[in-house]
């Protein structure tokens, strides 16, 4: 974690100097690449880094913006229509949207403490023995 600007103000109490930090990065580059890849390329970094420095884990973000998206989909009607003129139906973003959250909930996360583990339970050594003995 860098920051940018760090100003030293006058001490709250009289217990010394300290620094307020500024424009800090909370959100590494490749956890927010894989959380644009799944939220989209339009989601506000902005809005991502205040909901990891609430949250504290880039799936919880993603689930949580997901989340967002969903209610906002069942708030207004599924299906209108206006006989003869037109017909509107969102049923099937709200299953895309299921499906995505299910997707986030199972695919890992750069953030994951399983992460390093799995790639140390794969390895494996094996011995090579001919089929048979030659003489």
């Amino acid at each position: 974690m860098t920051a940018r600007t760090a100003r030293s103000q006058p001490p709250p109490s009289g217990s010394g100097p300290y620094f307020v930090l500024r424009d800090v990065n909370l959100v590494d580059e490749f956890q927010r690449s894989w959380l644009l890849a799944q939220l989209g390329p339009d989601t506000d970094p902005a809005d991502l880094e205040r909901r990891f420095f609430r949250l504290r884990s880039v799936r919880a973000v993603a689930l949580e913006v997901l989340g967002e998206r969903r209610a906002k989909l069942l708030a207004d009607p599924l299906k209108v229509t206006v006989d003869g003129v037109v017909t509107m139906d969102l049923q099937e973003n709200l299953r895309g949207i299921e499906r995505q959250i299910e997707q986030v909930r199972q695919a890992p996360a750069p953030d994951d403490p399983a992460d390093g583990d799995e790639g140390d339970a794969a390895m494996a050594v094996t011995w090579l023995v001919p089929a048979r003995r030659y003489r």
